[in-house]
């Protein structure tokens, strides 16, 4: 059996590595091809091209780099028609991934295609499984509000669980070892700065993320900082931090990042995924995100939801506080992290909607990457 996937970025490469792991226990010997990251390298994936091409968010961003985003949709399409694998999986990144599914079925129109992590039209822009439906035959979902929509449109849809309630989570032990690595005392604050994953995100973020931390440092003279970073970004959030007036320790690699969790006290973070990472280490949050004004107004006139934050829409409260578009200003970003240093009460409304969202998402059963091998080879 032979597979081709694509993921185009960072959470789509962790859903991709875990899809594949689960397929090699089910299913020995299966070959993988197509374009992903180091997780999904590390499982034996060979990348056609870098997956941090693919790595842009906003539809006025994407609009620089389309021509090479166009011949790279092309190429991969192409690829896939070529292979003639037993299914195209595309995870996430729908922008490039469903050009690709649409134009690889054009050229092989029996190709069987799935997508994992089913379109967000609880959210906005509801339509979108509708036109997916033409070239999508199944979808796997984070989520288990989800396969009704899917189902809506005609595909066939299995809710395989969240991937955060698998990772494996820093000690207390790692923790510890951490702040004594970097000389950080056990009585003094940690703070996550999480600016993004996406190069668009941290250019854009970076300003306001650094003035909100400098004011909460005036408030709490011990605070330190530390970003833990990617391999897309790492030279340039190494670069833009140099100069700030809180400089932080910018660690990169899945161990150390392990460990900054654990020894975490809060978090500022960029709107995505890594909410849920968060709160699958119970780190109280700030969320914080800012777009081109043209993508904002888009996107402020789509929405179907009053919030982004997936712990907000999951458990169905709105604990987690968020600055979004214009709101995303240093000063009030600042007032809500030192809230969480002070107030306790704040403190455990997240912590309780955060225990609430992971086990809405499949904590405590099978490993979302084997319920998602299950899916795909039971599609099949």
């Amino acid at each position: 059996m032979k597979l081709f996937l694509i993921a185009g970025e960072a959470s789509g490469d962790a859903l991709g590595a875990a899809l594949m792991a689960g397929l090699k226990t089910l299913a020995p010997g299966i070959a993988f091809h197509g374009v992903g990251g180091p997780r999904m390298e590390a499982e034996g994936l060979k990348s056609r091209f870098p997956m941090e091409e693919l790595s842009v968010m906003g539809l006025v961003e994407i609009l620089p780099k389309y021509r090479h985003l166009k011949r790279r949709i092309a190429e991969t399409a192409a690829a896939v028609a070529e292979l003639a694998p037993d299914a195209l999986i595309t995870i996430d990144s729908p922008d490039f991934c469903l050009r690709v599914a649409a134009a690889a079925r054009t050229l092989r129109p029996a190709l069987r295609t799935m997508h994992y992590v089913a379109p967000t039209v609880w959210a906005w822009r509801p339509g979108r499984a509708a036109k997916m439906a033409p070239v999508i035959d199944h979808v796997l979902a984070l989520f288990p509000f989800e396969p009704p929509y899917m189902e809506a449109a005609g595909m066939t849809c299995d809710f395989v669980g969240h991937p955060v309630v698998a990772d494996r989570l820093g000690t207390a032990d790692e923790a510890e070892a951490f702040r004594e690595t970097h000389m950080i005392g056990a009585d003094q604050p940690l703070l996550l700065c999480l600016p993004g994953s996406r190069r668009s995100e941290v250019t854009r973020l970076a300003p306001r993320f650094e003035e909100a931390i400098a004011r909460l440092r005036d408030r709490e003279p011990t605070l330190r900082v530390v970003i833990p970073t990617v391999r897309g970004v790492s030279a340039l959030v190494r670069g833009i931090v140099a100069g700030w007036k809180v400089v932080p320790l910018v660690v990169e690699g899945a161990d150390d990042k392990r460990a900054a969790f654990a020894a975490a006290d809060i978090a500022l973070a960029a709107s995505g995924t890594v909410s849920l990472e968060l709160a699958a280490n119970r780190i109280p949050m700030v969320i914080a995100h800012d777009f081109n004004w043209l993508t904002w107004q888009m996107m402020k006139r789509a929405a179907l939801i009053d919030t982004v934050t997936l712990v907000n829409i999951v458990s169905e409260t709105r604990t987690i506080p968020e600055f979004l578009g214009p709101a995303c200003r240093p000063g009030p970003i600042a007032a809500a992290l030192a809230r969480l240093v002070d107030d306790e009460d704040a403190r455990a409304a997240q912590l309780s909607a955060m225990a609430l969202t992971m086990d809405r998402l499949g904590q405590g059963g099978e490993a979302p990457g084997l319920r998602a091998a299950r899916s795909v080879l039971a599609h099949l």
